[in-house]
């Protein structure tokens, strides 16, 4: 079997199984979305209210797509891919919307979701290129992006207390 066939089955199967891909659009750092396999191609909603955001990811422009193992985490495998937009009145949008709907986890609008979609967001897929690139030797660790959904605060000033009394009681 040569390499080609194997890089592509890599690349299908690591992303079909993986729940998020790390995409990296030309001069914006890697973002971790999560995806659908669809016929051939990984893909994406967003850039709406509510959605996850798509910096860099235009039509017709590349992007880097790292994928991780689903059970360690580690990188299997980085492709290349072309984005491209799929038209909200295609026949292909509504089967890759469809697809997303079901991968779709806490939406809002519930069934409503794909007429939202249609009107205020962007689908993409990004078709891999057939080129990946070698593992890298050392650590690609970075600090993640800044983003206003947060959850840690700093500790009110009587939780401390109240936590004792909890204790105590016992």
């Amino acid at each position: 079997m040569n390499s080609e066939l194997l890089d592509q089955a890599l690349v299908e199967e690591a992303t079909k199984k993986s729940g998020l891909i790390w995409v990296k659009g030309p001069g914006v750092p890697a973002r971790a979305l999560w995806h659908v396999w669809h016929e051939g191609a990984a893909c994406v909603v967003g850039d709406g209210p509510g959605e996850q955001p798509l910096p860099g990811l235009a039509d017709g422009a590349g992007a880097e797509v790292t994928v991780r193992s689903k059970d360690k985490g580690g990188r299997l495998v980085t492709w290349a891919a072309r984005v491209v937009e799929v038209a909200p009145d295609s026949p292909r949008w509504q089967e890759v919307a469809a697809e997303l709907k079901g991968k779709r986890l806490n939406a809002p609008d519930g069934e409503a979701m794909t007429e939202r979609w249609a009107r205020e967001c962007r689908v993409l897929r990004l078709e891999p290129t057939g080129t990946t690139a070698p593992l890298p030797e050392g650590s690609l660790a970075e600090a993640p992006l800044p983003t206003p959904a947060t959850t840690r605060r700093p500790v009110p000033d009587g939780l401390p207390r109240l936590l004792v009394k909890r204790r105590r009681r016992k």
